[in-house]
């Protein structure tokens, strides 16, 4: 029973990581109906700033979410300028199909670059008090996690009170629910379509900086990160931040659980059962409208 509950806390840390990676995915394709496959090298080089700040000028990792996210949100923001904005005027099914070939093609440029930068070792971050934990009875916590599990409620917590309560947050709400008669309101449509896509790469980012404090990184993770994010997203649906990462917590907890009563191989196994079940018999999700 203990060695289950341990299993059962790991998993249900490493899903919020999942649940924060997936909200800014889902915020990109619930708004501009574009889904960035190269969502995972964003959280990837989200990772390798935490990094180099940790390596050059021994930046508590914490700290460097400060820089992280300002900076992805900037890559966001050049990104939709250069490549997805194009797509905006675009029928949806369109908008979709073009904007996955223009992610699988950044994708490939972004980890060609991250070998360049970094070579394809795997990196991490070991702070000071990267070996200590919290300790329950029989269950042992790594902080590193504990801390990131909290950074990513707050992180999300603060977008939800952003959309909820702010001029942009309402703005964004209104041009995903039906952008033509946000346009005909007088919201400014592309500029909110410019800040969605940028909010979703810092959300990656600052999602990639906690997975550099809590585990490895390498230019190899961007896919593996995007299929997760997706699996969370189909798994939460469309337009609930809290059920998207409560969706996160499940699938880490439904790995390790996996993995512990099966073995390792169906930890990876178990995401895609869950994907294909979703979308075969809830298709608009646990907690949302669908895709």
């Amino acid at each position: 029973m203990e060695v289950w509950l341990q299993n059962v806390t790991f998993g249900a840390l490493v899903g919020g990581l999942y649940g924060l990676a997936a909200v800014g995915l889902a915020l990109v394709f619930g708004v501009l109906r574009m889904l960035n496959v190269a969502h995972g090298e964003l959280i990837m080089l989200g990772g390798y700033a935490t990094f180099w700040l940790f390596t050059l000028w021994r930046t508590d990792p914490y700290v460097s979410l400060l820089v992280a996210g300002p900076a992805l949100f900037a890559v966001g923001v050049a990104l939709y300028e250069g490549l997805f904005g194009r797509l905006v005027r675009l029928h949806e099914e369109s908008k979709i199909q073009l904007s996955i070939l223009i992610g699988f093609g950044l994708a490939l440029v972004l980890h060609a670059l991250a070998i360049l930068a970094w070579t394809a070792d795997e990196r991490g971050v070991t702070a000071a008090y990267a070996g200590q934990v919290l300790r329950a009875g029989a269950l042992v916590v790594p902080l590193t996690r504990l801390g990131a599990l909290g950074v990513a409620f707050a992180v999300l917590l603060g977008l939800h009170l952003y959309l909820q309560r702010t001029d942009v947050g309402r703005a964004i709400r209104a041009t995903a629910e039906d952008w033509e008669a946000a346009f005909l309101m007088g919201i400014p449509v592309r500029r909110v379509y410019r800040t969605a896509f940028a909010l979703g790469s810092a959300l990656a980012g600052v999602a990639g900086s906690l997975v550099a404090i809590s585990d490895a990184i390498s230019p190899a993770i961007g896919l593996s990160w995007t299929l997760k994010a997706l699996i969370v997203v189909v798994l939460a649906g469309l337009g609930s931040i809290l059920g998207t990462f409560v969706a996160g917590v499940l699938l880490g907890v439904a790995e390790s659980a996996a993995a512990f009563a099966l073995g390792g191989v169906f930890r990876e196994v178990v995401g895609l059962v869950l994907f294909v079940t979703i979308l075969t018999l809830r298709p608009q999700g646990l907690f949302g409208r669908g895709l």
